[in-house]
């Protein structure tokens, strides 16, 4: 199955970390290369030409439209951009989508399917993950069966982190890093939402307008780094959309 090659130029180091998150988790999308700097990238695009340019439009040096005019052919652009202003100058050099900043994953999937059609490309199913209903965790030399459904949070120090249970007064400690418990636990049911945490999505009591997550005894602050991705679980179980 044919993969779609893509690169992302955009001058805030957020936006792209924001961008290259979704690159990951969608199929059949292979990021290339990433940059800050629009001079540094018209010479990589040039050279590589991807299938699809994420192009921020105001950076400097060169703006995103002055780029999008010296793309090679067959490069499709999708503008990534805070101000809609910019909307009706896109389509003048072909734009095949146009995304305003905050991007949501929906809006990007969207994107990613007009790319699918334009170039012809049938997206892979994916086979649906085991449903995994307990871990086994080493704490004090022994391995302990931990359910899924019975972890709260997980707090991370150094290279150990701390599994935070319902029924259970002392957290366990286990000498792991936090990558490792990420890529474990079932997404769908768990959230990093600091480079220290990672919360049972259903068992969030409240995020406070400070964004500020209560979970367990515990009040966590999302830092900017985690901060969109946060908000992006939020539209997709919120109401208020």
């Amino acid at each position: 199955m044919r993969t779609l090659t893509c690169m992302i130029v955009d001058d805030e180091p957020l936006a792209v970390r924001l961008l290259e998150s979704y690159v990951e988790k969608t199929p059949d999308l292979q990021l290339l290369a990433s940059f800050t700097d629009s001079i540094t990238a018209i010479n990589a695009v040039k050279e590589q030409k991807p299938d699809l340019l994420f192009l921020d439009i105001q950076m400097p040096n060169i703006d995103g439209m002055e780029l999008a005019h010296s793309l090679p052919e067959g490069t499709r652009v999708v503008f990534t951009t805070a101000f809609k202003e910019y909307a009706f100058e896109s389509y003048e050099v072909n734009a095949l989508d146009f995304l305003l900043k905050p991007i949501r994953y929906n809006k990007f999937l969207g994107s990613i399917e007009k790319a699918r059609k334009v170039f012809d490309v049938q997206p892979t199913a994916i086979e649906p993950k085991q449903q995994l209903n307990t871990v086994f965790v080493r704490v004090d030399g022994e391995w302990r069966n931990i359910p899924v459904a019975q972890i709260i949070y997980v707090s991370g120090m150094k290279d150990y982190v701390m599994f935070y249970l319902d029924g259970e007064r002392k957290p366990l400690i286990s000498h792991l890093t936090m990558k490792a418990v990420e890529e474990m636990l079932p997404s769908d049911k768990f959230l990093r939402i600091h480079r220290s945490y990672i919360v049972a999505v259903d068992k969030i009591q409240k995020v406070d307008r400070n964004d500020c997550v209560y979970i367990g005894e515990e009040i966590i602050h999302i830092p900017d780094g985690y901060l969109q991705s946060f908000r992006n679980f939020l539209e997709t179980r919120s109401f208020n959309k």
